[in-house]
């Protein structure tokens, strides 16, 4: 098992999910991202691994949020958000001062559905190799 294995099982128990394979084949192989995307050049960020549980557990996401694991956002008010209350898990936005799910805006229904929005991020998800988890 691999140091970036050991970092992802490691969050995984901290917030007691596993990550959908498309996410933690990022974390294994990206682990990060961070670039303005067209069409609107919106910006987009995803946490690096060794940074989720400190950003997680700045903002009380799991008080607010049960069930949440915060992955990334536009580096102000809009948090992307794993919302694990559900099989499979999808992925919101979430603004920092909301108090519930209530005010969560559905962006995905997976990791790869994600940035399939975004060509321009270049990253791709290659499922013929197995997880080595």
């Amino acid at each position: 098992m691999s140091s970036n294995d050991d970092q992802i099982a490691q969050a995984e128990r901290h917030f007691g999910v596993r990550f959908p394979e498309d996410y933690r084949n990022f974390l294994a192989t990206e682990g990060s991202m961070a670039r303005f995307v067209p069409p609107a050049d919106d910006f987009l960020m995803i946490n690096a691994l060794a940074e989720l549980i400190e950003v997680n557990e700045a903002g009380d996401f799991q008080e607010r949020f049960p069930g949440s694991v915060v992955i990334g956002g536009d580096e102000s008010r809009e948090m992307l958000t794993y919302d694990f209350r559900q099989e499979p898990p999808s992925l919101v936005l979430l603004d920092v001062s909301a108090q519930d799910w209530s005010s969560a805006i559905q962006q995905a229904t997976s990791f790869s559905a994600l940035l399939e929005q975004f060509p321009e991020t270049g990253w791709k998800w290659d499922d013929s190799e197995p997880s080595s988890y």
